[in-house]
């Protein structure tokens, strides 16, 4: 089924019917209704390529995630699924497109050839220079996340920092005085990662705040790497009794090893941290958490994306989201404080 059998069912030239479906020029309401009743009663479909020649749009938007390791955490998945959804509601598909920085040849192609008329770029860093590649082309992009200079651009995030230390405050109101933060991987701090570089500087600020005496590790985003970090974590420092996590893959490990330990979850020592709810609820007891709004993270990203692709002058804007903290059973006063 093509445009010229549309045209022949309708009465009208094949003109007529590209500019009912595009809207470039006007034509009458009787018109465009006659030519809507045989496309429904055809089931017709516009060719994407096609229509995106015609309107300039190809009503998909791309979602750049720069792989951070060989698997992708529950809160990346639950993101990437919101984002997915929320793009549904607005009749846009998602092309997904694993980039890392501005010469990746698959991120280069998804700018030069226009194959997304916007995107919405995951794990951002204080220095990205994704970012400043889309800027210079004043390519329609959302971020989740900011760089250490957002001025001027349109994102989304969490405010890691006010978490770690509402994270920190929470223990400190429990007693606890010897605290340790388990961060992300060596590497992603090496290269910037904004999160887990604002969720440190919010650790060790309260922590300063708070008088407490504290260590931080750098822990691989799997359970092997959490058992090994929560090993290590009790043998520099056996007299701990919390800690607080960015690191969302690693729980089951850190669990693992406080069972191993002979240390019971909150009688002998409290977790917390950042991480997406329904993950929270996975572990035993269930953790004390500032949980994770994927959802809503990947909707307001889409609706900021489709606000800047639809009024390309439009002032950029931001959500900066600070959800509090859920209390679960991960967390109790302090050993000797009961």
């Amino acid at each position: 089924m093509n445009i010229g059998e549309i045209a022949r069912r309708a009465g009208v030239s094949r003109s007529t019917v590209s500019y009912a479906l595009s809207g470039k020029r006007s034509v009458s309401e009787e018109t465009r209704r006659r030519v809507q009743q045989v496309i429904d009663e055809l089931g017709y479909r516009p060719n994407a390529s096609a229509r995106a020649l015609a309107n300039g749009r190809t009503n998909t938007i791309g979602l750049v995630f720069p792989p951070a390791g060989n698997h992708y955490t529950g809160m990346q998945l639950d993101f990437i699924g919101s984002v997915v959804e929320a793009a549904a509601a607005h009749d846009y598909d998602v092309l997904l497109s694993p980039s890392g920085a501005d010469s990746d040849r698959s991120f280069q192609r998804l700018l030069a050839e226009r194959r997304v008329d916007g995107a919405i770029l995951m794990e951002i860093r204080l220095q990205d220079d994704r970012v400043d590649h889309l800027g210079e082309e004043n390519f329609p992009a959302v971020c989740i996340g900011r760089t250490a200079q957002p001025e001027g651009s349109w994102w989304v995030g969490l405010d890691h920092t006010a978490l770690t230390a509402a994270c920190v405050s929470h223990l400190a109101d429990l007693g606890h005085r010897r605290i340790a933060f388990v961060n992300r991987p060596e590497h992603l701090l090496r290269a910037g990662y904004e999160s887990a570089h604002r969720g440190l500087d919010g650790f060790t600020e309260a922590a300063a705040e708070r008088g407490l005496t504290v260590r931080t590790y750098r822990c691989g985003d799997d359970a092997p790497a959490g058992q090994e970090c929560l090993e290590r974590i009790l043998r520099e420092d056996p007299d701990t009794t919390a800690l607080v996590t960015l690191n969302e893959a690693a729980l089951g490990g850190l669990y693992r090893g406080l069972a191993m330990a002979g240390r019971q979850i909150p009688r002998d020592f409290s977790v917390t941290g950042v991480v997406a709810g329904r993950w929270a609820e996975t572990v035993t007891p269930p953790l004390t958490a500032a949980d994770v709004p994927a959802e809503q993270l990947g909707r307001l990203a889409v609706e900021l994306l489709v606000e800047r692709i639809g009024h390309p002058d439009a002032a950029p804007r931001h959500h900066l989201l600070t959800p509090p903290i859920s209390l679960r059973a991960s967390t109790g006063p302090a050993p000797g404080r009961r």
